[in-house]
Parts: structure tokens; C-alpha cells; sequence
């Protein structure tokens, strides 16, 4: 019989993510700092909205964009809290943010386009770059430069191929941010080589003593970038599955023909409760948003602390809620580092060569869970480190 599979699928490595987790379930008494997952419940006036839906019978296919008062908030909402200006009829509701990505790249890039990815970086990246029929070029971004992409890197990286660069700040796993004065500098040199940019800001509200900054807030760069945002992270909303696209007009209309036949709409009990956290937020400020993010930041001064006591150095992250610690001084790599300590310890880490080749020599530390758990796990990967030098 015939090989029916796509080679492209076939030839795709299976996620680093997932592929390490799939041991984690396995392993009785294991702490995982690993999963990018807000350990808070999504609130309850939100669950009440979604619930009070579901008993008067909402539970028809909405509009391919979606309910009309969920896309007029989510244009709100980006203008009262990033200064960006989209029209609601630009706006589309999708199934997570993952899909946005996805419909993203598969309406803008044709067969041998170059996709530039900042590297470390989010796992789906590349993989959706290769399906879409592009070419994941990825660029590596230094310590020393905290992270952010620099306008001689990305010069460095732009050959005639490059049609676009795929933004991600607050970058996971880094937790690296962009200033405006950052993003000014890059967005002179995606002007200068006419590129597109997909900015993946999931993490926007999720950063510590500087305010998000969005490229398409900047002069001449909202009608270059298509910009991907979600409830996952700032509303504990990752089960819902609950993302928005907002695009200039020829992208966006090619993404809506995508999401027509491929998704049709998203899940409408997702959508009611969207429209309650963000009418919530906007009436209050987004109380329970800063409650989770001040949360967050004892979190993320008690892992730096942390690791400095067990010897690894760590860059300090200013958003998200990840570190990416190196461990090169215990003369392992980031692979062998997740993979010993969990035998070992039973604590797990995401080996950062799972973000890219860059990674190689880091470990990815998720800090989205509670104070307890981390202190254990700190006193056992303690343990762990003190082992190796036996």
C-alpha cells in the first residue's frame, strides 16, 4: 500500500514540550515547573457568564468572526490598554492564540518564503513556518543583549527570501521584553527590507516594572504587522482556547476565508465568557489581571534568588512567567540537566534546546505555580547539583 502521509508532517519532530511531559505523567510524586499554565482558576464571574450562556441554550455556531460585543471589547480593550487602534471588523476570534498563528502564516507565505524566528523561542513556531511551505530561519538572540532582537542581528539575517519576522515579547521561554527604543531600532530595519511582522504579545500584560510595548504602536508599523493576542495567560483562561487576530485588511480577509473552512467559528461558551472578562477588566482595571501578575513577581524573584543559591546563573526576566536558567556549570547540557533531575529528584524542567538549537545549554523554569512547590523543587534540584560533584 501507498505511504499516505504528508512528508512535510512526517518529518516534523515531535514537540520537546510534549514529548517531555509525556515522562512526567508517568513519573509518580513529580513536581513539574514546566507548564506554561496560570495555576489560578479562571474567575468566577467568568465561569458564571459561560455557565448562565449554556442554561439559556447558546449553544449555536456564532458568526465566523465572532459574537459581535466580544470583537467591539477586544478592540477596546487593545486601545485602552496598548494604544492600538484596530477595527472590530479587522478583529477575528479564534480557537487560541495558536491558531491565529497558524491561519497567519498559511494566508502570507508562499512556497520558499524565509521566516525569521528569534531563537530561543515558542515551539509551534517553526513547525507552522515548515507546513505553511516557509523556510524557519532562526536568529539567535544573546544574553548579552538581554534577549531582545537587535537591528544587527536581524540585518545580518535578511537575505531576498526573508518575506517576514515572527515577533514574540514577552518571549517564552526567556522571559525577555522589548523597550520602545528596542523595537524603534528593528522596526527601522523591517521598513527598510519591506517585511511583515507577526507579533505574538500573549504575554502583554504579563510583565514586571516596565509596560508592554506593542511594534504596532509604533509610526507606519500597524499596517505591516499582524498582531496575536489571547485570554490564556493574563485571564487563566488556557482550557477555554480563546485567541484574537487583528491584521490589515488583505491578510485579514485571506485568515477569515482560512478560519471560514477550516474552524468555522470559535466555541461560543468560550466567547461569552470573553466578553465577561474583558467587560470585568474594563470596569475595575483589570484588578484580578494585577493581582495574578504581583502574584507572579514574588514567584519570579523567589526563583532568581533561588538559583543563585544553587550556582546557576539565570538572565532576570522581565515578563512572562518563565526562567531559562544556563546550567552549563554543573558540565551538563539543558537535555541531559532536565532528564537526570528528573529521574533523580522527580523535578521536571523543560530541556531549552525544546525552543531551539540556541537553548542547548538552559533549562526552562515555568514559575506559574505556587510558592510551596517551588520551594521544594529548589531544595531538590539543590540536591541534584550537590550530587554531581561527588
Amino acid at each position: 500500500m501507498r505511504d499516505f502521509v504528508n512528508q512535510k508532517s512526517k518529518l516534523l519532530p515531535p514537540s520537546g514540550i510534549r514529548k517531555f511531559f509525556d515522562i512526567v505523567r508517568e513519573t509518580e510524586g513529580a513536581i513539574s515547573l514546566g507548564v506554561g499554565e496560570p495555576d489560578f482558576v479562571t474567575p468566577w464571574k467568568v465561569r458564571s457568564a459561560a455557565i448562565t450562556s449554556l442554561q439559556r441554550g447558546y449553544t449555536q455556531y456564532t458568526g465566523n468572526r465572532g459574537l459581535p460585543a466580544l470583537l467591539e471589547l477586544i478592540s477596546r480593550y487593545l486601545l485602552e490598554r496598548f494604544s492600538l487602534q484596530f477595527d472590530p471588523k479587522h478583529i477575528l476570534v479564534t480557537v487560541g492564540g495558536s491558531e491565529a498563528i497558524d491561519l497567519a502564516l498559511r494566508a502570507c507565505v508562499e512556497i520558499g518564503d524565509e521566516i525569521l524566528i528569534p531563537d530561543p523561542a515558542y515551539v509551534s513556531y517553526s513547525p507552522l513556518v515548515t507546513l505553511a511551505g516557509g523556510v524557519p530561519v532562526p536568529v539567535k538572540c544573546r544574553e548579552e543583549d538581554a534577549f531582545a532582537l537587535t537591528p544587527d542581528l536581524l540585518e545580518g539575517a535578511i537575505t531576498p527570501k526573508t518575506k517576514a519576522i515572527i515577533l514574540t515579547y514577552p518571549n517564552n521561554p526567556t522571559g525577555a521584553i522589548m523597550t520602545k527604543e528596542q523595537l524603534e531600532g528593528i522596526a527601522k530595519v523591517i521598513v527598510k527590507h519591506d517585511l511583515l511582522v507577526l507579533s505574538d504579545e500573549i504575554y502583554a500584560e504579563l510583565t514586571y516594572g516596565r509596560k508592554h510595548i506593542s511594534i504596532a504602536s509604533l509610526a507606519g508599523m500597524q499596517e505591516r504587522t499582524v498582531y496575536i493576542g489571547g485570554f490564556s495567560k493574563a485571564f487563566a483562561m488556557t482550557g477555554w482556547r480563546l485567541g484574537f487576530v487583528c491584521a490589515p485588511p488583505a491578510i485579514d480577509d485571506a485568515m477569515f476565508k482560512i478560519h471560514q473552512y477550516g474552524i468555522m467559528c470559535a466555541p461560543i461558551t468560550s466567547q461569552y465568557a470573553g466578553i465577561e472578562a474583558l467587560k470585568d477588566g474594563l470596569s475595575d482595571g483589570f484588578a484580578l489581571v494585577e493581582e495574578m501578575r504581583d502574584s507572579y513577581d514574588k514567584r519570579r524573584k523567589f526563583v532568581l534568588h533561588s538559583l543563585g543559591e544553587i550556582g546557576l546563573s539565570c538572565f532576570e526576566p522581565q515578563g512572562a512567567f518563565y526562567a531559562f536558567p544556563s546550567v552549563k556549570s554543573t558540565r551538563l547540557n539543558g537535555e541531559a540537566f532536565a532528564e537526570r533531575l528528573l529521574k533523580e529528584q522527580k523535578v521536571a524542567m523543560v530541556p531549552g534546546n525544546a525552543f531551539g538549537k540556541f537553548g542547548e545549554n538552559n533549562v526552562r523554569i515555568s514559575y506559574a505555580t505556587g510558592l510551596n512547590a517551588l520551594s521544594e523543587a529548589f531544595a531538590r534540584t539543590a540536591k541534584f547539583i550537590a550530587s554531581l560533584d561527588k
